[in-house]
Parts: structure tokens; C-alpha cells; sequence
């Protein structure tokens, strides 16, 4: 699976673009939970910290999404790909994004979230909190 996933972190890039590194991530704003209280807990996960995006902002450029994507930073550029087979879901240009904030865990997933230049910011979920520090060294 891991080859998979490096080929479509490197699918498409520009040429000389350096690919700096790449993680599974779920965006908060589509996470799903099981079990009793799912509802609630998917409502509040969804909707409570999971943007700040006013129109017209990066952040409210994200189209809905669903399931595991990869976060990609190159040296251009920061977006998400399919882990399938690469295709770009969203991609911005890696001035746009500021910084990397570790956010408290929401039960097993580690959360954090991306802010940008223009003030908006998105929140993602992951599996490893050493994801959330790769990406803290590579944008800061």
C-alpha cells in the first residue's frame, strides 16, 4: 500500500517540483463515526472546528469531500490527491498556507489544522501525531 500511495503523492507534479512530503488525512469537515451517538459526535466534528471559511477564502475553495485522502506539500504547492491514483481533489499554492496548528485529539485521531494567508483555515484528522509534526517542519 505504501508504494501506492508515494506513486500517487507523485502523480502529476510539475516538472522540478520537489515533493517535500505527504500523509493520509480526513478532512473534519467530512469525518464520519460509528456507533451509538455518531450522529452527534459526526455533527459536532463536522461543524464545530472544522472551518473557518468565509466566501470567497482558501479554505472555503475545499470542495466536499469523503473518506482518507493524502495531504501533499511540495515545494509549490499544498493539496490533497486521491490515494488511489493521485488526482488532485484541491491544491493551493504553498505561500497561501502559514502554518500547521496540533489541535486536541478527538478520541483515536490525532487532529490539526492548516491556516492560510487570507486568515481561514481547515481542520484534518490523522492516525499518527508524528503526521501533524512532519507537516509542522515543512510549513511551520
Amino acid at each position: 500500500m505504501s508504494a501506492l500511495r508515494e506513486r500517487s503523492a507523485h502523480n502529476q507534479l510539475a516538472p522540478g517540483e520537489q515533493l517535500l512530503g505527504y500523509a493520509s488525512v480526513v478532512p473534519a469537515k467530512s469525518a464520519k463515526g460509528v456507533g451509538v451517538g455518531a450522529s452527534i459526535g459526526n455533527y459536532l466534528v463536522n461543524t464545530v472546528g472544522a472551518e473557518s471559511a468565509g466566501a470567497g477564502s482558501i479554505a472555503a475553495g475545499m470542495p466536499s469531500t469523503s473518506g482518507a485522502l493524502l495531504l501533499r506539500v511540495t515545494d509549490q504547492r499544498v493539496g490533497l490527491v486521491k490515494p488511489l491514483d493521485g488526482t488532485p481533489v484541491w491544491e493551493v499554492p504553498r505561500t497561501w498556507v502559514v502554518r500547521v496548528e496540533r489541535r486536541p485529539r478527538t478520541q483515536l485521531m490525532a487532529r490539526f489544522r492548516l491556516h492560510f494567508s487570507d486568515g481561514s483555515w481547515l481542520a484534518f484528522l490523522t492516525m499518527r501525531r508524528r503526521t501533524i509534526e512532519q507537516f509542522h517542519s515543512l510549513i511551520g
